[in-house]
């Protein structure tokens, strides 16, 4: 592995496919896990297969999946995605809904992929953090929980929360995890591995490019900027950019003065109030959910930051 690597001993990965799941998300989730651990020659991350029971669980297709584990098992996780096809609205298996509450208070990192979010939210886990799911069940979800801040993206990552549109956007949410933990350059030779070549960030489709965005082509700017829109609500500090941007703290800066004219966590602070003021306008969050949403450690000091960049408080927004 590279000398980029941030391991920090081999993660747990639970799956939990829920029946009729969608194959493709399934696969683009499990995958990269499997290639890390080829592609580093050594076991950076063990995938265990979560059922509701002992029964194999049908994918949307013909395939179905031996579980390894079932949810009334005692497990240790870092991680656990839900992958959900179908109509996960209609999902309403309670020992679920009760064994992911209880993953959430141990503090494992869930996740939703495809219809998965839906999943999450039914279990009251996405109350307070924003959120993606799969756009065909985006206006039912919307409908059914109002008080969600649902955004139409590839994926989010907020503090404990992941969620994924699913598809080939699992194959970029994991892209993003896998730099997080051993770096960008070990992530991009997965990518590679699966062609996967064009790797698109968090925002997804319904944006410009981040190019145009940002308004350069410098590629460190560009992967400082991808992992700071991947890190809205767990900001990370200028260090951690510049490794993942593979250049100095010092260079970083000045790189960012001269393609954007703020300093990097000027831009990164810029960013995030902009997430701020659009959760404000679009969402029932309260104030304090969109503070911590964006990465501020309580509602006074958001609103003190808010004000002074935007030159009027954050209820004048809303």
């Amino acid at each position: 592995m590279d000398n980029e690597s941030q391991n920090i001993g081999k993660r747990t990965i639970g799956i939990l496919p829920i029946p009729g799941f969608a194959l493709l998300s399934y696969a683009a989730t499990v995958e990269p896990f499997r290639a890390a651990n080829l592609l580093g020659q050594n076991d950076l991350y063990e995938t265990i297969i979560v059922g509701l029971d002992t029964d194999p669980i049908p994918s949307s297709g013909a395939a179905h999946i031996n579980p390894q584990a079932t949810i009334s098992e005692a497990l240790s996780l870092d991680y656990l995605f839900v992958v959900a096809g179908g109509d996960p609205g209609a999902f309403n298996d309670k020992r679920v809904f009760k064994w992911l509450g209880r993953l959430a208070r141990a503090r494992v990192q869930i996740g939703g992929v495809s219809g998965g979010p839906v999943i999450l939210a039914r279990a009251g886990l996405m109350t307070g953090r924003r959120m993606t799911v799969h756009w065909e069940h985006a206006a039912a979800l919307a409908e059914m929980s109002p008080h969600l801040a649902i955004e139409r993206s590839l994926y989010i990552i907020d503090r404990d929360r992941v969620t994924c549109a699913g598809g080939t956007a699992a194959l970029d949410l994991m892209h993003a995890l896998i730099t997080g933990h051993h770096g960008a350059q070990f992530a991009g030779r997965i990518s590679d591995w699966f062609m996967h070549t064009e790797i698109r960030p968090s925002i997804g489709p319904q944006r410009r490019g981040l190019v145009a965005r940002v308004g350069t082509t410098n590629s460190a700017v560009l992967s400082a900027v991808q992992a700071m829109e991947n890190h809205i609500a767990d900001p990370l500090i200028l260090g951690q950019l510049a490794e993942i941007a593979t250049v100095s703290p010092r260079h970083l800066n000045r790189l960012f003065i001269a393609k954007t004219g703020k300093t990097t966590m000027g831009y990164y602070r810029a960013l995030r109030l902009d997430k701020a003021d659009n959760l404000l306008k679009n969402s029932a969050l309260s104030l304090t959910e969109i503070a911590l949403a964006t990465g501020f450690a309580n509602s006074s000091h958001f609103s003190r930051v808010f004000s002074a960049h935007f030159n009027f408080a954050p209820s004048k927004s809303r």
